[in-house]
C-alpha cells in the first residue's frame, strides 16, 4: 500500500510541479544551449555517452541546467545514482550514503554516483568527510554550485573533479524553450491555444537573461493568470509578459565571482577609455548594493595605475570625490561616483607609473646595491673613506641639472620609468630622453642586462611523457615538420580536430595534449595503420585516446549525421595521385564539416630532384671521392637515357607543384582565406626497396608519368638500373609548403 500511494503521490506531484520542471529534459538530444560543452564531440558530452562520468563539479548562474544535467547522467549510467542537498543534509547523511555505496561496491560491484546540489554549501568538515570516499573510488561525485569552486569549495575535492562552467542561455537557447513549452502537450501548453506575442516573446527573453527557469515560471505565470478569450484561446501581449516577469534582479554576490568579474569589467572599461560602459557596471555595482566607497577606493587606484602622470591631476579629482562622497552620502553622492568615473574614462591614459615595479624587481634580484661614493652622506664619518667626493650639486648649473651617476653601477642603463606620449608626462618625454643619453655618456661602467626565467608544470604529467616519447620514435626530422604544421596555432582546449589520411600518430600530438576537453578524430588510409595506432594509444586514459576511423566517405557522413562540427583540419600529404575533381569533392565534404572560424593546415612536400636526377648527383658526388679514375660500370647512366628521363622528370615536378597550389586555389573557392608558408629542407637518401615501390610500383606517380612518355623498352631499361643501383644514396632537395586556410562556414 506503501509503494502505492507513494506513486500516486509521484503522479500528483509532477502534475503541479512547476513548469520549469516538467520541462527539465530527460536526454542530451533534448537539453538546450551549452553547446560549448555538451556539443558533439566535446569531452563531456563523450563521457555521458560512454558511462565514463568521473567527478565533476558543475559551476554557473541559475537556471543554466546544472541540476537538470545531473539528471540526465543519472538517467544513463549503469551505476547507482543518489543525490542530496547541501542546504538540507548533514555528515551524518553523507556518511550513510557512503556506508551504502561500499556495500554495493563490495557485494554487487556497482558503481555509485552521489550529486550534491548547492555543495558551496557544505562547510569544510562535510567537504572533508566525502574526500577519502572520493579519492579511493567508493562514490563518484557530482556537484553542482552556483558558486567558482576554487574558492567556495575544497582544494582537495576541486582537483579531483573535471570542472565545466555552465553560461547563461543565449536568447536562441530561450526562443527554442519557449517553443517547447507551447508546442509540447504532455508537459507543457500544447493541449491549450496559447498565443505568445513577438513582443511579449522578445520581452521574456530579454529579462530572463540567460535563466531558463525564470524564462519558463513567467510564461506560466502569464498563461495561468490570464483569462482565456470566448475561442478558448489565450493572448499574452506585451503589457502582460512585463507583469509576469516583472524586472530581472540583478544578480550580484558581494562575495562570489560577479563581485569580481564586475568590478573588472569596470575598471577595463576606464582604461580603454569606454565612459559609457564605465556608467553601466558603475551603476551595475550601485543597483547591487556595492559599497560605494569601495569603488572610489578602485578608482584612485586606477587614477594611478591606468591615468597615471598623462594627467596628475586624476588621483587629485577622485580623492576630492571620495571626500565629497563622505560629507553627503547616498543618494546625492552618485554625482561625485560618475564625476569620478567620467574623468577617469576621458583622461588620457598612461601606466608609466608601474616603473615602481620595475624597480623594486632590480632590488629583488641585484645583488650589488651600494650608493655611489659620491652620492653617500658626507656629513657623518664617511669623508675619511671619501664619502660624497665628487657630487656635482645641480643647482650650481644652468637649467639646474647636470648629468652624473645616480644609479648603482650594477644598474647603470636600466630604465624603470618609460613615459608616454601623451598629456603631462609627453611634454616631457623628449627632455628626458636626452638627459638619459647625456647621463650614459657620462659614467664609465654599464651594468649588463639580466633576464627573468619562468617555468610551469603541465597539468597531465603522464601524457607529456607519452607524447614526448612519441616525438622521439617519429624521428628529429619529422618532429620539426610537426612543429612547423602547428607553428602559431591557437589551440582551445574545446576544439575538435580532424587528422586526416594519416599514418602517424606525430601530427595528432599537439591537439592531445591542448584539446583536453575537446575531441581528436583521425582517418587513417590502411588498417594496418589503425592496429599499429591503437597498440601505440593504449597508454591513454580512454577519453583522451584519439578515435580512428578509416579514411572514407561514408565515416564523414557519420561524423555529419552525429552532428561534430570541427575547428580544426590537418594532414600531411593528403590525396597522395588523386585527380583535381577528387580533390575538390573532397574538400567540400571536409567544409560541410567545418565549425565557424575553422582552420585548415595541409603541409605538402615536393622533391626538388626526381629520382634520375638524386641517382646521377648521388654517383657524381661519390666519385668524387674516389681515386681520379673512370667510375666503375655500375655507375654509368647511359646518355640517352639521361637525355629521355630527365626532361620528363622535370615536367613531372612541375605538375606536383601545380598541383600543391590548387589546394590553395580549390580552399579559397569554397570562400576560405588562404596563406602559404613555403621553405626547404636538404637531407640524403638511400635506395631502399621501399623508395623503388614508391616510385615503380603500378599505378605510381612516377612511374604513369614516364609510361605516357617513354618507349617501353627505355621505361624497362630505366626500372632495371634503379634496382640494380640499390643502396646507392645521394642528396635530395625538398620544399615543404603549409596552406592554412581560415574562415569556413562563417566567412
Amino acid at each position: 500500500m506503501t509503494d502505492l500511494f507513494g506513486h500516486q503521490g509521484e503522479l500528483l506531484r509532477r502534475r503541479i510541479a512547476p513548469l520549469a520542471d516538467r520541462l527539465r529534459p530527460r536526454t542530451l538530444d533534448e537539453f538546450v544551449g551549452q553547446e560549448r560543452i555538451l556539443g558533439p564531440g566535446r569531452l563531456l558530452r563523450r563521457a555521458i555517452l560512454a558511462d565514463r562520468v568521473g567527478n565533476l563539479i558543475l559551476h554557473g548562474p541559475p537556471g543554466t541546467g546544472k541540476t537538470t544535467l545531473a539528471r540526465i547522467i543519472a538517467g544513463s549510467t549503469r551505476a547507482h545514482f543518489t543525490n542530496l542537498n547541501a542546504v538540507l543534509a548533514g555528515v551524518k547523511d553523507l556518511r550513510n550514503e557512503v556506508d551504502q555505496a561500499r556495500q554495493r561496491l563490495e557485494q554487487h560491484g556497482l558503481r555509485s554516483l552521489l550529486f550534491i546540489d548547492e555543495v558551496h554549501r557544505f562547510n569544510t568538515a562535510q567537504q572533508d568527510a566525502l574526500l577519502p570516499w572520493v579519492e579511493n573510488g567508493t562514490l563518484t561525485l557530482i556537484g553542482a554550485t552556483t558558486e567558482n569552486p576554487y574558492f567556495e569549495v575544497n582544494k582537495a575535492l576541486v582537483s579531483r573533479s573535471r570542472l565545466f562552467r555552465l553560461q547563461p542561455l543565449e536568447p536562441e537557447a530561450l526562443q527554442r524553450l519557449l517553443d517547447q513549452a507551447l508546442a509540447d502537450a504532455e508537459r507543457g501548453y500544447g493541449d491549450r491555444q496559447v498565443h505568445l506575442g513577438q513582443e511579449a516573446r522578445d520581452h521574456l527573453v530579454q529579462v530572463a537573461g540567460g535563466d531558463a527557469r525564470s524564462l519558463l515560471n513567467a510564461l506560466e505565470l502569464a498563461v495561468e493568470t490570464t483569462p482565456p478569450r470566448s475561442d478558448g484561446a489565450i493572448e499574452i501581449d506585451l503589457a502582460i509578459a512585463e507583469e509576469s516577469i516583472q524586472q530581472r534582479a540583478v544578480l550580484y554576490d558581494k562575495q562570489g565571482d560577479a563581485h569580481f568579474d564586475t568590478i573588472s569589467a569596470f575598471i577595463k572599461s576606464l582604461r580603454g577609455s569606454d565612459a559609457d560602459a564605465a556608467l553601466f557596471w558603475l551603476a551595475r555595482m550601485v543597483e547591487a548594493g556595492e559599497d560605494p566607497r569601495f569603488l572610489l577606493r578602485r578608482m584612485l587606484i586606477a587614477a594611478g595605475e591606468d591615468v597615471g602622470l598623462a594627467d596628475p591631476q586624476a588621483m587629485v579629482v577622485v580623492a576630492a570625490c571620495a571626500s565629497c562622497f563622505d560629507r553627503v552620502g547616498l543618494p546625492e553622492g552618485l554625482y561625485a561616483l560618475a564625476q569620478a568615473a567620467l574623468y577617469l574614462a576621458g583622461a588620457e591614459k598612461s601606466n608609466s607609473t608601474m616603473g615602481i615595479f620595475s624597480a623594486l624587481e632590480a632590488v629583488r634580484r641585484t645583488n650589488k646595491q651600494g650608493v655611489p661614493s659620491h652620492l653617500r652622506d658626507a656629513h657623518r664619518d664617511g669623508k675619511a673613506f671619501g664619502d660624497g667626493v665628487g657630487y656635482r650639486y645641480p643647482h650650481a648649473y644652468a637649467d639646474h641639472w647636470v648629468a652624473q651617476q645616480y644609479l648603482p653601477t650594477d644598474l647603470q642603463g636600466e630604465l624603470f620609468w618609460q613615459p608616454g606620449t601623451l598629456g603631462w608626462e609627453g611634454e616631457r618625454r623628449q627632455r628626458l630622453q636626452e638627459r638619459r643619453a647625456a647621463q650614459l655618456a657620462a659614467v664609465d661602467e654599464m651594468a649588463g642586462e639580466s633576464s627573468d626565467h619562468f617555468s610551469s608544470s603541465p597539468q597531465d604529467p603522464q601524457l607529456e611523457r607519452w607524447l614526448r616519447r612519441q616525438c622521439a620514435t617519429e624521428g628529429e626530422r619529422l618532429d620539426r615538420l610537426r612543429q612547423q604544421l602547428w607553428l602559431g596555432a591557437r589551440i582551445d582546449r574545446l576544439d575538435r580536430v580532424l587528422v586526416l589520411e594519416s599514418r602517424s600518430l606525430l601530427w595528432a600530438l599537439d591537439p592531445l595534449l591542448l584539446a583536453s576537453e575537446g575531441e581528436v578524430v583521425m582517418t587513417l588510409t590502411a588498417d594496418a595503420d589503425r592496429q599499429r595506432l591503437e597498440a601505440q594509444v593504449q597508454l591513454l586514459d580512454d577519453l583522451r585516446r584519439p578515435r580512428l576511423l578509416p579514411a572514407t566517405p561514408k565515416t564523414l557522413q557519420e561524423l555529419a549525421r552525429e552532428g561534430m562540427a570541427f575547428e580544426w583540419f590537418v594532414a600531411r600529404q593528403p590525396l597522395p595521385g588523386q585527380p583535381s575533381a577528387h580533390r575538390r569533392t573532397w574538400l567540400k565534404q571536409m567544409h560541410a564539416l567545418a565549425a565557424p572560424s575553422a582552420e585548415f593546415r595541409l603541409l605538402l612536400s615536393q622533391p626538388l630532384l626526381g629520382p634520375l636526377g638524386c641517382l646521377q648527383q648521388g654517383w657524381a658526388a661519390s666519385a668524387s671521392k674516389e681515386p681520379r679514375a673512370a667510375p666503375p660500370p655500375a655507375k654509368a647512366i647511359p646518355a640517352d637515357l639521361l637525355a629521355a628521363v630527365l626532361p620528363l622528370e622535370q615536367l613531372w615536378l612541375e605538375q606536383q607543384a601545380l598541383d600543391h597550389d590548387q589546394w590553395t586555389v580549390d580552399l579559397e573557392a569554397l570562400g576560405w582565406s588562404a596563406e602559404v608558408r613555403s621553405w626547404e629542407e636538404r637531407l640524403s637518401w638511400r635506395l631502399e626497396p621501399l623508395l623503388l615501390q614508391r616510385w615503380f610500383a603500378p599505378g605510381a606517380s612516377y612511374r604513369t608519368h614516364l609510361e605516357q612518355q617513354l618507349e617501353p623498352m627505355a621505361m624497362a631499361a630505366l626500372e632495371t638500373l634503379f634496382r640494380s643501383a640499390a643502396g646507392a644514396a645521394g642528396p635530395q632537395r625538398l620544399r615543404h609548403t603549409l596552406v592554412i586556410a581560415q574562415g569556413g562556414p562563417a566567412a
